[in-house]
């Protein structure tokens, strides 16, 4: 460092030339250095600053690629070293310096100092007095103090034997530089993507770089996996014309980077092309050019990213939205859509496709939603469309011909049918015709809103991918119209090519033959005897005609029927026939709509009972315990028809519809009863009957229905389970033996290990059997080996299903989950366990509906949940219920006005009702 009679030398010399300020964007050597200026609306002016009265080593240099006389010359003893200790030092340092001379060639020589003022490091005496540069002594002026101290500083270090002066030839200072890699891939590879030290020597453009490995000395060129900056395109004549925001992009680069320690994660190398993440202390180059809108995301590399792909769409995402420099003329695929069409939550009524479904807005409106993407199974290739077409009388099915279509609809529907899931949209892709496509024929495409679809947090596209189920669509780079979560999508399609799944799968593709029976008369007539047979069969309901006409796929006869409800009447909808077209009954498309949102696509047993003279099969179908013919007979939107009189289900049809004809709502809306004086006078004199039987609840459901059993055959129940679990202690059933099938009576042990009689409910897989307990009322799902079959000695004949359902008369069950699991606690803590008096109601479809009293205090259970203020009263208009009702309300009454519960806020308000999920 200067001494202070030196440092006064150089204040007294400093006036004489003008001091001049930069900041130090790259060291060239030992001696030589490169500064700019600060930044003004784009990259900042640069000059070379040669350090006067020094000389320092030269570092190697590359053979010109375009002579092939010429040579790679290696570095010359302590160059290196040379230009590390500026390096270190200096860059991105503000430095001064004074200009004393410069060539006619525009070569400047100066003094450069650290730091606003010369009071700084001399960078020049810093070298000469570590021994990493020589003095120029033949330019020496023996007035110049400068000079003078620079000398004696050279000596000082001779003396010290630094640097240069130290014993031997310096060859240990000399790098063993390596221009190519022989194998770049298997280098990479090597590296294990492990972090390698490296140094930036060139910025090409924001984002590819060259850049020097340590400690092995490998001159490599990076490119910024999963970006892209604009570049230079480099025109015939050798120049060079920069992309939009190119100079600016690699300025920043530069800025941030250039001759900086940093380290450099190689993630890939196709095509001899390395890629790779560069991470600086002061943080991740790739994130921060696109934060800042200098680069954008690039899907083919985007795969190989190892530090989460998820951040770089959302540092792009961040640009965009700001509009910043690549995106200043950016607008958002969705940016014309109010947020709640945005994001918001639906129910799923209908899959249409592999990737189509229909759902069900709160508004009541059914949308037509396209999973963003992906490609759903379908035939390629011109040999297959022949394939297809070889046998005119052959109707083509999408859904069983094209090979994985049926696998990705069953996957779809039983994943998402009924359930509530969140729509993103990603993107409205607009209609096209022929015309749009250039072709001016050719298929139209209306308009397609493009959304990513979750439930419970599983993205249902990502999901039909990974299983090999579909295909993600490739995009133009330029192309924004694509899912937010495109990476993933990527990278499942790729798990699924790499596992062989589904359509990736090198075996062959599966065959589903199907057989359509629908108004074949004769095959219907054949299938016949074998349904009525079977009792109880499983289905899928595949398409709604009407309110009452069904179409089946029957997957154990793996065969299409179309299906009548039995016992009603249902309002036709608008048909053609000879003589015109024939208009629709009133409330037709509303019984359609009902049956449709209640089992299309869903699982459903029938009971087929006959078939009529087109091949039509007539019979019974129920959906998790309701009777469909009952449903849209309660919902007055069907009649009982007088065949339903030789029906077991006659007289719960019967009651739905006096039921409904009381409302007096749709198709009896403008119903008058027109009773005789005899039935007049029963209706007047007929009373409440309250006869309650002691019963002992054993569950209640999350719905808060009752499981009870007839205290009267407790005894009974109790002998059957001693003597079958004796049974079966003498002979256990060998585990694994038993295969369950839906409608099944069997055993299952239970968690406290004991065998109890059940009904199997559901087959999802041998590890998930769902149960239902008959004798007790709870539910469970467990392996297949818990279960057994049912002793013939013990079945249903000997002794019929204990456990019986019921529900509370009088009261509404909140919709609102939370508000229900509180009723439903409560109810729990009171009566489950214990044995009450129970009294039967009315009938609401097939289910009683009943009031219960403690045992000992005789109080009514449901009476007392209105009076805590924790359900509201259904009102009934039967007359002998109305003093029953009237206490209910007046219970009502005083929870509203000691404000408990949902009647908080004093009046029930429209808002509470919403909240706690009541009818209004």
């Amino acid at each position: 460092m200067a001494s202070s009679s030196s440092s006064q030398a150089q204040a007294n010399a400093a006036p004489s030339l003008p001091l001049q300020r930069g900041i130090v964007k790259m060291v060239l050597s030992g001696c030589a250095i490169i500064v700019r200026g600060q930044p003004r609306g784009g990259p900042p002016p640069e000059r070379q600053i040669n350090l006067s009265n020094i000389r320092a080593g030269a570092l190697a240099r590359r053979a010109a690629q375009n002579q092939p006389d010429t040579k790679d010359t290696p570095d010359e003893p302590w160059a290196w070293p040379a230009r590390e200790f500026l390096r270190k030092k200096m860059i991105g340092k503000e430095v001064c310096f004074t200009v004393e001379n410069k060539t006619p060639q525009g070569r400047e020589y100066g003094m450069v100092y650290l730091g606003k003022d010369t009071s700084g490091e001399n960078i020049a005496e810093s070298l000469v007095s570590e021994g990493l540069a020589t003095v120029r002594r033949e330019g020496i002026r023996g007035n110049n103090p400068d000079q003078v101290r620079l000398c004696d500083l050279e000596d000082q270090a001779k003396g010290a034997k630094k640097g240069i002066w130290s014993d031997g030839s310096g060859s240990h200072s000399i790098r063993d530089l390596k221009y190519t890699i022989e194998n770049p891939r298997h280098f990479v590879d090597s590296l294990h993507q492990k972090p390698v030290n490296a140094i930036i020597e060139h910025v090409r453009d924001g984002s590819v770089v060259r850049a020097l490995l340590l400690p092995d000395y490998y001159l490599v060129t990076v490119m910024l996996s999963g970006v892209k900056c604009p570049t230079f395109k480099r025109e015939p004549d050798g120049t060079e014309t920069p992309e939009s925001f190119a100079a600016e992009a690699k300025f920043f680069t530069e800025s941030r980077l250039l001759q900086r320690d940093v380290q450099i994660i190689l993630e890939s190398c196709p095509n001899q092309v390395i890629l790779g993440t560069i991470l600086h202390p002061n943080g991740n180059i790739t994130e921060l050019l696109l934060k800042e809108g200098f680069a954008r995301c690039v899907d083919w590399s985007m795969a190989v990213y190892t530090q989460g792909g998820e951040k770089l769409r959302a540092a792009e995402r961040s640009a965009k939205e700001r509009k910043v420099r690549i995106w200043k003329d950016y607008v958002a695929p969705t940016a014309n859509l109010d947020q709640k069409d945005k994001q918001f939550v639906a129910k799923v009524m209908q899959i249409v496709n592999a990737d189509a479904i229909v759902v069900k807005l709160n508004s009541g409106e059914h949308k037509t939603i396209h999973l963003s993407s992906i490609r759903p199974p379908r035939i390629e290739g011109e040999s297959n469309q022949q394939e297809k077409n070889k046998d005119k009388d052959k109707r083509f099915r999408p859904l069983y011909d094209i090979p994985y279509m049926f696998e990705a609809r069953e996957f779809l529907r039983k994943k998402l049918i009924g359930k509530k899931v969140n729509v993103t949209v990603d993107y409205i892709r607009a209609a096209t015709t022929g015309a749009d496509l250039g072709t001016g024929t050719g298929p139209s495409f209306p308009e397609r809103t493009c959304s990513t679809v979750t439930i419970g947090g599983i993205n249902i596209a990502e999901a039909l991918v990974s299983k090999g189920l579909a295909t993600v669509i490739r995009y133009r780079q330029d192309d924004d119209q694509r899912s937010s979560h495109y990476d993933e999508l990527l990278a499942a399609e790729a798990r699924a090519i790499k596992n062989g799944k589904g359509l990736h799968s090198k075996k062959e593709v599966p065959i589903h033959r199907v057989a359509d029976i629908s108004g074949e008369t004769q095959k219907a007539k054949q299938f016949l005897p074998f349904l009525q047979r079977a009792g109880r069969s499983e289905a899928v309901v595949e398409y709604v005609f009407s309110g009452s006409r069904l179409k089946l796929y029957m997957p154990k006869e793996t065969c299409l029927i179309t299906f009548l409800l039995a016992g009603i009447e249902c309002p036709r909808g608008s048909r053609n026939t000879p003589g015109g077209v024939q208009e629709a009954e009133p409330f037709s498309d509303e019984a359609t709509l009902f049956t449709k949102e209640l089992v299309l696509q869903r699982e459903v047993e029938v009971e087929v009972e006959s078939m009529d003279k087109a091949g039509n099969f007539i019979g019974w179908l129920h959906i998790d315990g309701v009777n469909l013919s009952v449903a849209l007979v309660e919902h007055a939107l069907s009649k009982v028809h007088f065949t339903a009189e030789r029906s077991s289900y006659y007289k719960t049809l019967l009651s739905a519809e006096d039921s409904a004809r009381q409302k007096k709502e749709k198709i009896w809306a403008n119903y008058e009863e027109q009773p005789t004086e005899e039935v007049v006078q029963m209706t007047e004199e007929k009373e409440r009957i309250a006869n309650y039987k002691p019963v002992y609840v054993t569950e209640i459901t999350d719905e808060l229905h009752m499981y009870v059993q007839d205290v009267g055959t407790g005894t009974q129940l109790e002998k059957l389970m001693e003597t079958m679990r004796s049974e079966i202690a003498a002979h256990p059933p060998v585990e694994g033996s038993y295969s369950p099938r839906r409608g099944d009576y069997c055993i299952s042990k239970f968690a406290d290990g004991e065998w109890y009689r059940a009904r199997v409910e559901k087959v999802e897989s041998p590890a998930k059997v769902h149960v239902f307990y008959i004798d007790y009322g709870n539910r469970e799902t467990v392996p297949s080996t818990r279960l057994a079959a049912l002793p013939p000695a013990f079945n249903i004949r000997t002794l019929p299903a204990q456990a019986t359902e019921y529900a509370f008369a009088f009261i509404q069950v909140p919709q609102d989950e939370d508000a229900r699991a509180d009723v439903v606690d409560s109810v729990v803590r009171d009566i489950q366990n214990t044995q009450c008096l129970l009294n039967l109601e009315y009938m609401v479809g097939s289910c009683p509906h009943v009031t219960l009293q403690f045992s000992d205090s005789k109080d009514d259970v449901g009476l007392g949940l209105v009076k805590e203020g924790m359900v509201m009263v259904d009102v009934r208009k039967e007359k002998h219920l109305q003093k029953m009702i009237t206490e209910y309300l007046n219970a009502q009454e005083s929870a509203k006005s000691a404000r408990l519960n949902i009647w908080r806020y004093g009046d029930f308000r429209a808002d509470d009702a919403d909240e706690f999920g009541y009818r209004r």
